[in-house]
């Protein structure tokens, strides 16, 4: 794995988490929780596609063609919600979501 692979990884997941946060208002973490949480799923999402060998950095040893780039990015997005919004769905049922102190 290069650190191209890696960057866009890490900032497709923060996006991912984000987009993830935003449509899914019950399981925003915040900013800053969507973007750390979305960052660590985007670099798990787009390893385990490449050990899926659906691409990825794992399956393409971090190459810099336009295949690896964009399974890179599809993966670390991908990764970046389903992290947050796992995570943002335990939070929110364990008590610890967004309630108006009334």
């Amino acid at each position: 794995m290069n650190i191209t692979s890696l960057i866009l990884q890490l900032i497709s997941g923060a996006a991912g988490g984000n987009l993830a946060g935003n449509l899914m208002k019950q399981f925003n973490l915040g900013p800053m929780g969507n973007s750390i949480l979305g960052a660590v799923g985007g670099l798990l999402g787009s390893y385990a596609a490449g050990a899926l060998g659906m691409g990825g950095a794992a399956a393409t040893g971090g190459g810099l063609d336009m295949g690896s780039l964009l399974s890179n990015i599809g993966g670390g997005a991908v990764g970046g919600g389903v992290l947050t919004s796992i995570i943002g769905a335990i939070k929110s049922n364990m008590g610890g979501g967004s309630k108006s102190a009334s």
